[in-house]
């Protein structure tokens, strides 16, 4: 038993070896649109993803599984994903110092191609809400200019292509309760738990 442990783990690092060295070539050769990976960390599993613009997703993988942000890659950016891990080494351990409350701004290069029209008008301001701050739904869709669009700022920080980088949980309802998240509600009131300390 322990000899064939030993080479499915042999195995493993071959594989793994394979797949750096694939990920290498295709970034060299032109031929990789969008490296990704995954990484588990305190508020679930999440995929990392990036083109050579930046950062063009973060999904967290308890609500969405990993083929579906996949497919939703290749359709929407390029057919041209692989995985490629040490391309977002930084984001990862940005992600990190963030959750253990090390980190209080992202500072990493974003491509924001999934976020269009009012929806990429939203996700731009919220930017600007800072570490251990909210904003209500009502104040950004006055900040974005369009003071009766309260649902539809709701319907845009849910498909917030970068959420805990692009801080879309600092966004909660007028009467102060958290509201929704792409995470879900207990990893929202987890962040924001976080940024109170």
């Amino acid at each position: 038993m322990t000899e064939i442990f030993d080479r499915l783990t042999a195995d493993d690092a071959t594989l793994a070896r394979l797949r750096a060295k694939l990920a290498g070539d295709a970034q060299r050769t032109g031929v990789l649109d969008v490296a990704y990976r995954t990484v588990d960390t305190s508020v679930g599993p999440l995929l990392l993803a990036a083109t050579t613009t930046g950062l063009v997703r973060v999904a967290f993988l308890e609500q969405a599984t990993e083929e579906a942000e996949l497919q939703r890659l290749s359709d929407k950016v390029s057919p041209r994903v692989l995985r490629a891990p040490a391309r977002l080494d930084d984001a990862a351990s940005q992600i990190e110092q963030y959750l253990a409350g090390a980190l209080r701004a992202f500072d990493l290069p974003l491509d924001l191609r999934l976020a269009d029209g009012f929806r990429r008008t939203v996700v731009e301001q919220l930017r600007h809400i800072g570490y251990g701050h909210r904003a209500s739904y009502a104040a950004i869709a006055a900040a974005v200019g369009n003071p009766k669009a309260v649902r539809a700022v709701g319907s845009a920080c849910g498909h917030n292509p970068l959420p805990l980088v692009i801080p879309c949980h600092r966004v909660v309802r007028t009467d102060g309760s958290i509201g929704q998240y792409a995470g879900g509600a207990a990893v929202k009131a987890r962040l924001l738990a976080l940024e109170a300390v």
